[in-house]
Formats: structure tokens, C-alpha cells, sequence
């Protein structure tokens, strides 16, 4: 056999493929569908991540898009290999995250036969995935990779799905270019007209707000030179923390439900509301119908199904936020807006402090204000999600938004540990700080163990309350204190557990000075788990109970009182 000009196969083409694009490494587990491939990665230059879980393969897959803003690659065999990635998928389609999942399939003979590990992928995938491409000819096989790519990281980034039959991979296919090449699609061009309105209705308002979402997270730059260029306060969603940096006089820091009273009333009082990149989801908005009532709105996304679905703007820009934001800034008038500036200030004097923590324990506030000073700006944070989450939203400085990464708009617990493996292995000097809590860690706690065999610069800090904390904290403000299943009846030795998977762990509870160590901790090199306890009634406040006004929240003044009516 002439193997020297013999065609690829199938897998060997894709091994190619994923080389020339630049994907150095990919995470999945092997399974019977997916073998052939399996065989031709160990001939290829790509890094395999063998997680302990399917979902785990695709988190770590996600936390490396999200550093690189490139679609990332996890793989998994079919049938249960396939549904164990449905959860992370969701989570990639909902905070528009560029990712290719190859999946297995039966042999293309046994389809529709109920056969071994034969699910249906297209019916399972088609609402949690931008597209999902079913391979069914060997000779299409390079035209619908090109594809995948090209849909997972044009327009709104997201999932998606290849199925790849069993056979279409170790058949042969068309030698045909692997390198890269320029979208099909051309990008949005920018209507220099509607952003013309748009700087002229900026300019004319005395009290505008920048409500900046995830779509904002490349483009953050430009923020804030509109920002300060005119003068203009900025309000983010979870996903676009640090888009000005904690601190900066501008940044207002994030709305919604956990939001700082002071926010939530700024956007209640402003006269025009500039929302780029961002959905009016319900966590931000609260009562629709009672969200920034006095405001314009301006809403500028890539994506035109967001314009009006909860919101009818006055000006609605489909465009790319970065030059969007360019183009305002360059037009927009350079003034001072003092009294609004003052109105914000007066607003800020309002916010409740935290409570102190019990004795020899450092409330969470404190805990994360503490991980912050120890690790600088430049570290890469990932949270699970749950009460540490908006702790961490709320406390933790952030200097840009692409150092931080969190489960947003699908809220998945066991989010957090394997993202940051993700983000660990796509930038290996950069520190990585996974916040978690109990609940959420014990979700995907299999991923310690690739963790350890990868012997990365990951410090996991657990808020370990024994059990479901905010879950806890709604039962106790407005399910009458029924605590019903939130609390574990036995609890897991978080610390024993890491070192059995081989990850070093030190536990906070009795140490003389917990600050001390926590900064020991995580300053040493390599993988540490940190447990630090945490009053099962420490609250995340303030609170938006659901259905309510964003000015309306439960904020300390109110806990006691809403408690003791129960």
C-alpha cells in the first residue's frame, strides 16, 4: 500500500485540521464511538486533558475559550458520553462562549436502531447550541469542520455540536487545505447614521448610565473612554465586572438582583440608559416593568434578537460593542456632569456595611478582600455559584473583566474548579483563584484529580457552610425558615478529600491567625485547597426577592424584622 500518498482519514484529517488552527490542546474522555480518533491524536502535536467526567472536559474546554476568546475543543463518545456534556454546553450557549464539541455516533448502518450508546444528538442539542452539525459523508467532512469554527466564533459566540459517526472516521477523505480561513460571513458593518443619534442623545441627557453586559468583555477598553470621556456613571452585569476597575469614580459596579442599593437606584433615576452588550435578564432587571422608568434606552447588540425582547429601546444598533464604543467615544461631547456625579455620591453614602464574622472565622467579605490583596490584579479568577459567588461580585476588586469567569446565565454549580484548570492550562504563568463553596465543589470534585496530575498554579478557596447556602438564605427570608433539604445531614472532609485526589489542602477552622495562613496558602506554588468556614446564616445581601422592584431590596436593616415575622 502507497501509504505515503494515501488519503487521510477522516480523524487523521481532523488531527490536522485542529493543528493548523493553532488548538494545542483539548480535553474529553475516549469511549468506543471515538476511538478512531483517539488513535490519531496520539500521533498528533495536540495536548489531550483527560478529565474524570464528560462535563468536566467541557468546563475545562470552556475556561480556555474564555482566556483565549477562541472557540476551545472538548470531545466525547456517544450516548452517555454525549448527555454528560449537555450541562456545560447550556452553560457555554448561555454566556455565549466559542466552543466545538466532537461527539461520537454509531456507524452511520446502525443509525435510528436503538443501537449501543445511539442517542439522538440533533433533538438533544439543538436549544442549548448555536448549531449542531451532523457529519453523514466523509468527502464533507473538511467543509463542515470549517464550519463549526467559523459558526462557534463569528457573530455571538457558542457551542457547537459535531456528530461524528464511528465509520466516517476511519474512512478517507479529500486531502483538502486544513489552514484556516476568513469567515464566510462578513462582520456586522456599523450604521454610522444610528450611531450618530446616539452621541447626540448621549450628549443631551443630564443623567445618562452605561449598562454594560457580557458582550462588553473584549471591548471593555473602550468603555471607559466613552465613560470618562463624557462624564458617564457604569453599571455591570456579573459577566462584565471590572470593566472599570474597582475603584475607578465611574464604576458603579453591578446591578440586579445582588446588586449595591446605591446602583440599583442610580438606574432607577437615570434619563438615558446605554446598554451594550447586554440581554435585560431578569436577575438584572427585576420588575421588568419598574427597571430604569424614567430612562431613554439605547440598545447596542450583535446579536438583533436581544433588541426589544424585554426592553423596547428608542434606538436599537445591531453592531459589534467594541466598535460601537469606539465610534461613541470619538463622537461624543467632552463634559463634566457634576451634579449627577454628586446625586451618585449621595446615593454610595447609603450602602450597609456587613456584619462582623463569629469569633476566630473571617466573614466571607473579608475572606475575599483578603485573597484579592494576596494575589494582585493580574490573577484569573473563576467562581461555582451561590452565596461565595455574589460574594465575590460584590468584594473582589476587579481591575478587567477578562480575568474573571463565572457561570452567569445558567448558574451551574461545578462550574468553577474545572474552568479554572481550563484557564490554567491556556495561560500557565498567570495565578488562578477558584472561589467555591461546599455544594458547589462536591459537584464536579472528580476534577481535583486532574488537577493534581497536571500540577497547576490553581488555589481553590472553599466557603464550606455545610450545605446549600443560598439556598438556605431564601428558605430562611421567605419560605418561613422551612430549611428543607439545605443542609447536610453528614458532612464531607473537604480537606481529606483534596489530599486524597492529591492536592494539598489546609483547613482555616482553629487556626490562630487564618489571614496569615490563607496568605500562606495562596502564595506556595502548585494546587491548594483552602476550607474556610462560614456561619451557615451569613447572608449575601442585598437581596432582590423575586418578582420585586430593584429598589426594593431585603438589605441588612430589613434581615432581622423579615426573620422574626416568619
Amino acid at each position: 500500500m502507497d501509504t505515503e500518498n494515501a488519503l487521510p482519514t477522516g480523524a487523521q484529517w481532523i488531527t490536522r485540521f485542529l493543528e493548523a488552527r493553532g488548538v494545542r490542546r483539548v480535553a474529553g474522555i475516549p469511549g468506543g464511538a471515538v476511538l478512531p480518533l483517539y488513535r490519531a491524536l496520539a500521533d498528533a502535536g495536540i495536548d489531550h486533558v483527560l478529565t474524570r467526567h464528560e462535563q468536566g472536559a467541557a468546563f475545562v474546554a470552556q475556561g480556555m475559550a474564555r482566556v483565549s476568546g477562541r472557540a476551545a475543543v472538548c470531545i466525547a463518545t456517544s450516548g452517555p458520553g454525549l448527555t454528560n456534556l449537555l450541562t456545560a454546553l447550556a452553560d457555554a450557549h448561555a454566556d455565549s462562549v466559542p466552543l466545538v464539541a466532537i461527539v461520537g455516533q454509531v456507524p452511520l448502518a446502525l443509525r435510528g436502531t436503538n443501537a449501543f450508546q445511539e442517542v439522538d444528538t440533533t433533538a438533544l442539542v439543538e436549544s442549548i447550541s448555536k448549531s449542531c452539525i451532523a457529519i453523514r459523508d466523509a468527502a464533507g467532512l473538511p467543509e463542515w469542520m470549517h464550519e463549526a469554527f467559523r459558526i462557534a466564533e463569528s457573530g455571538r459566540p457558542g457551542p457547537v455540536v459535531i456528530e461524528l459517526p464511528k465509520d466516517l472516521q476511519t474512512a478517507p477523505v479529500p486531502n483538502i487545505d486544513t489552514s484556516p480561513r476568513t469567515p464566510a460571513t462578513p462582520a456586522v458593518s456599523l450604521d454610522g447614521e444610528l450611531l450618530n443619534q446616539a452621541a447626540t442623545m448621549i450628549d443631551r441627557a443630564r443623567q445618562p448610565l452605561l449598562y454594560l453586559g457580557g458582550g462588553c468583555r473584549g471591548a471593555y477598553e473602550h468603555a471607559r473612554q466613552l465613560a470618562e470621556r463624557s462624564d458617564i456613571p457604569v453599571a455591570t452585569t456579573l459577566m462584565a465586572l471590572g470593566a472599570l476597575p474597582h475603584g475607578h469614580p465611574l464604576a458603579l459596579g453591578m446591578l440586579g438582583q445582588h446588586g449595591a442599593r446605591s446602583t440599583n437606584h442610580a438606574i432607577n433615576e437615570c434619563d438615558l440608559l446605554i446598554a451594550v452588550g447586554a440581554r435585560f435578564d431578569d436577575r438584572v432587571t427585576g420588575r421588568a416593568d419598574t427597571f430604569a422608568p424614567r430612562a431613554r434606552v439605547i440598545h447596542i447588540d450583535i446579536d438583533p434578537r436581544e433588541h426589544g425582547k424585554i426592553r423596547r429601546p428608542e434606538l436599537a444598533l445591531e453592531a459589534d460593542a467594541g466598535e460601537a464604543l469606539a465610534g461613541l467615544a470619538a463622537r461624543a461631547t467632552i463634559v463634566e456632569r457634576n451634579s449627577w456625579r454628586a446625586r451618585i455620591e449621595t446615593l454610595r453614602a447609603q450602602d450597609r456595611t456587613h456584619p462582623a464574622a463569629p469569633a476566630g472565622q473571617l466573614a466571607p467579605q473579608d475572606l475575599i478582600r483578603a485573597c484579592a490583596a494576596a494575589l494582585g490584579p493580574d490573577t484569573i479568577v473563576t467562581t461555582d455559584v451561590g452565596q461565595h459567588q455574589m460574594w465575590v461580585a460584590q468584594h473582589y476588586p476587579f481591575a478587567r473583566p477578562d480575568r474573571w469567569f463565572t457561570s452567569s446565565g445558567l448558574g451551574t454549580m461545578g462550574f468553577g474548579l474545572p474552568a479554572a484548570i481550563g484557564a490554567a492550562l491556556a495561560e500557565p504563568d498567570s495565578r488562578v483563584l477558584c472561589v467555591s463553596g461546599d455544594g458547589s465543589l462536591l459537584m464536579n470534585a472528580q476534577e481535583l484529580a486532574t488537577l493534581a496530575e497536571r500540577g497547576l498554579d490553581v488555589k481553590i478557596v472553599v466557603m464550606d457552610n455545610g450545605g446549600l447556602g443560598l439556598v438556605r438564605q431564601q428558605q430562611a427570608l421567605f419560605y418561613e425558615q422551612r430549611y428543607s433539604a439545605s443542609g447536610y445531614a453528614r458532612t464531607t472532609d473537604l480537606c481529606a478529600l483534596a489530599r486524597a485526589y492529591g492536592v494539598t489542602a489546609i483547613d482555616l477552622d482553629g487556626e490562630a491567625e487564618p489571614e496569615a495562613a490563607l496568605v500562606k496558602a495562596l502564595t506556595a506554588r502548585g494546587p491548594v485547597l483552602v476550607r474556610a468556614p462560614i456561619d451557615p446564616d451569613a447572608r449575601v445581601l442585598p437581596m432582590v426577592p423575586a418578582g420585586a422592584s430593584n429598589t426594593e431590596p431585603v438589605d441588612y436593616d430589613a434581615v432581622s424584622e423579615l426573620v422574626e415575622s416568619c
